[in-house]
């Protein structure tokens, strides 16, 4: 229990820590005041786009509350877990938005930074970056501190075995909110941005011929919305998901393993430690004037490295000193995790950077048509699979060996989930690189609608630049860690179906064979769930975004001057806006609704054998989806970027419309479907664990 206080102290570093970044950017100038205006209306549109989607989702907690209290006072769940469901989605829809209120903050000050030198704008960019990955990390670690504390003490007078059996299997339940949170921010964030960044896209670029971020653009506000409200609120809301489920899943398995509350304390020590060693990994992260994607992806490397290294030097102490030299295994484990995470992101950044050569083939095939970079793009996205599955197979196989598999099942999937906590464990750093990303190109749009000098534009087109490749490798480390996450959640779910059934005497054995019809239909079902998912949100972003492309092209036909850009006609941005935000919290209901509903039709219907079944289709086919889509929306993205540059015709040529093209296909597949899968796979699982209960005692099949 002593060392178990280093928890909550990481938490408040942490926290601490974030404070210190923001009032840091914060003092710095936002710029004139056609950036303070600028940037002023892009805080607006976010804050009023939350605040819809949060009392949308509020409704959802409240009805969902009832349910689970109800179940849990029939005696089907402890009656902790509809508090702890709360609490979960509470905190991680506010590390979304306190990561989205500081992007927006830091947009202009970017821009203005920048103005003085390239280092400066990295900086302020990745100092905010750098707040949201904290945050996330230091709201989760308190959030698991105090429901570890609280059940701890509700069930003192039990034995120590059974007291922390108790409160793995209670804690283990509070992710469904957090996942159920982070589900409605991912994909009611992702319709927005992409439904934004294609009407403006296919009409300001395709149509009209201006450039991107040009002010003339009704939507370019909307656009720029929607890089925070997608891109910094959804995917912190997504890896606090991650972060806090890979954690539940590892302490619950611990016990399973025989580790009892020193199965518990590994992963929650990992994560403090993990939160010094990011705090030290920032200071690394400086960069000279040269603005070239090699180098200011090394500064950024350079911050994740140092705090890698760390992680591996620390947990060596901290395994031995827990768990005993005998268990050396469990430290390989966790190296083997934060490697496989490193060899994922390159790989990702290999496929979808235009410094490489699949990238730069694929804007080649620009000069036949957007047909043939369609073709391309698809292509490429399918052949990056291939590396991060092998990864996480060897990861998965290596981890469970070094544990102990073959002495214990059980110890071996601990190794496999410990694994799981390594790949996080730099995530308050990991997240910094990520969330940088839209706050270099906001800053760019800003640059440009503000009309700062063409020296200005160039820093803030590679910090853009950068921010790409940053984004497309944050969403690989995404999609890696949710593939090991759910993993672990699979276990956690066997073992929480055998302690009910040992707890209540039932008489029920799991039949897990590929032989079981139930366990076959569970898989064809789970093997599905991600195309009905990734169709419904593709179907919803082009729907929104076929009312912005009407909207602007009204706005281009209706008010004379804009066109021209003639002084003093402004397009009505915040119509663009507003209807970003109405399809957006329409259309996210459904996909979003449908990873619960269909755990508890399976479960009741063909019971825990079929649902153990589905879980296991749903991860493989959505793992490998999830990168797919990712991949290809990358390279198609950065290929446009890389003719923009001058390659093949340069802006505006026949190449450059037919990249555009591509990339406004690719804007569904990496910002909204494919990282939404991350979720999708783990929401599934965390569902199944909480209704567990319920199925047993009433599904048709027993």
């Amino acid at each position: 229990m002593g060392l178990l206080l280093l928890a909550p102290l990481g938490s408040i570093v942490a926290l601490l820590f974030a404070w210190y970044l923001s009032r840091t950017v914060l003092k710095k100038s936002e710029g004139n005041d056609l950036m303070k205006e600028i940037a002023k209306a892009i805080r607006e549109g976010a804050n009023a786009y939350l605040k819809r989607q949060y009392s949308g989702v509020a409704l959802f907690f409240a009805v969902m509350f009832v349910i689970l209290l109800i179940i849990a006072l029939r005696g089907y769940l402890v009656i902790f877990v509809p508090f702890a469901f709360l609490t979960g989605g509470f905190f991680s829809g506010l590390a979304g938005f306190i990561g989205m209120k500081m992007a927006t903050n830091a947009n202009a000050r970017t821009a203005n930074a920048a103005s003085e030198s390239l280092n400066s704008g990295l900086r302020v960019a990745f100092s905010s970056g750098a707040v949201m990955g904290l945050v996330v990390v230091g709201l989760g670690l308190f959030d698991l501190s105090f429901w570890y504390y609280f059940l701890s003490w509700w069930y003192r007078a039990l034995p120590e075995a059974a007291r922390i059996q108790n409160v793995t299997s209670a804690m283990l339940t509070f992710g469904m909110g957090a996942s159920s949170m982070a589900l409605f921010a991912r994909v009611g964030g992702g319709i927005f941005t992409k439904a934004a960044d294609v009407g403006a896209d296919l009409v300001g670029k395709v149509e009209v011929g201006i450039p991107e971020d040009d002010p003339r653009n009704p939507a370019v506000i909307a656009d720029n919305v929607g890089d925070n409200v997608g891109d910094v609120a959804g995917m912190g809301a997504d890896l606090y998901e991650s972060y806090v489920g890979s954690i539940v899943a590892t302490s619950a398995l611990g016990v399973a393993a025989g580790y009892g509350v020193d199965g518990v304390t590994v992963p929650m020590i990992m994560a403090a430690v993990g939160v010094v060693a990011s705090i030290i990994g920032t200071f690394f992260v400086k960069s000279g004037e040269k603005a070239e994607q090699k180098t200011l992806l090394k500064a950024l490397r350079r911050g994740t490295y140092v705090s890698a290294g760390l992680i591996v030097i620390i947990s060596y102490f901290l395994v031995t000193s827990i768990l005993g030299k005998e268990n050396i295994g469990v430290y390989f484990a966790i190296l083997i995790g934060l490697l496989a995470g490193i060899i994922i992101g390159l790989s990702t950044e290999y496929f979808t950077s235009d410094s490489y050569k699949p990238t730069k083939e694929l804007a080649g095939t620009s000069l036949t048509g957007p047909a043939t970079i369609i073709i391309g793009g698809l292509s490429l996205g399918m052949l990056s699979t291939i590396v991060p599955v092998v990864v996480v197979a060897v990861a998965v196989l290596a981890s469970y060996f070094l544990s102990g598999g073959t002495e214990s099942f059980n110890k071996g999937i601990y190794g496999v989930a410990i694994s799981a906590v390594g790949m996080l464990s730099t995530l308050g750093i990991t997240l910094a690189t990520d969330a940088y990303g839209p706050v270099a190109d906001n800053a760019g749009g800003i640059a440009e609608m503000a009309h700062l000098p063409e020296h200005v534009r160039e820093r803030t087109d590679a910090l853009d630049s950068l921010g790409n490749t940053t984004a497309a490798t944050g969403k690989g480390f995404a999609i890696g860690s949710a593939a090991l996450t759910a993993l672990a959640l699979i276990a956690a779910y066997k073992d929480e179906v055998d302690l009910i059934v040992k707890k209540e005497g039932l008489s029920f054995n799991m039949d897990l064979s590929i032989l079981n019809p139930t366990v076959l239909i569970g898989l064809f079902i789970g093997g599905m769930l991600p195309f009905l998912f990734s169709s419904m949100t593709m179907k919803a972003v082009g729907r929104a975004a076929q009312n912005i492309v009407f909207e602007v092209r009204r706005q281009f036909k209706e008010i004379k001057g804009l066109k021209e850009g003639k002084q003093g006609v402004k397009p009505d941005y915040a119509k663009c806006v507003d209807i970003c935000t109405r399809g957006a919290q329409k259309e996210m209901i459904m996909p979003a609704l449908l990873a619960i509903i269909v755990p508890i039709i399976v479960g009741l219907t063909i019971g825990v054998n079929g649902v153990a079944g589905m879980l296991a289709g749903s991860t493989v086919t959505g793992f490998v989806l999830a990168i797919m889509m990712a991949n290809s929306g990358g390279a198609w993205d950065n290929a446009k970027k890389y003719i923009e540059a001058g390659n093949h015709g340069g802006k505006g040529s026949d190449s450059h419309k037919a990249a555009v093209v591509g990339d406004t296909v690719g804007d569904p597949f990496k910002d909204t479907s494919g990282p939404s899968l991350n979720i999708l796979i783990k929401l599934v699982s965390m569902v199944s664990v909480v209704f567990a209960s319920l199925v047993l005692h009433i599904s048709l099949f027993k």
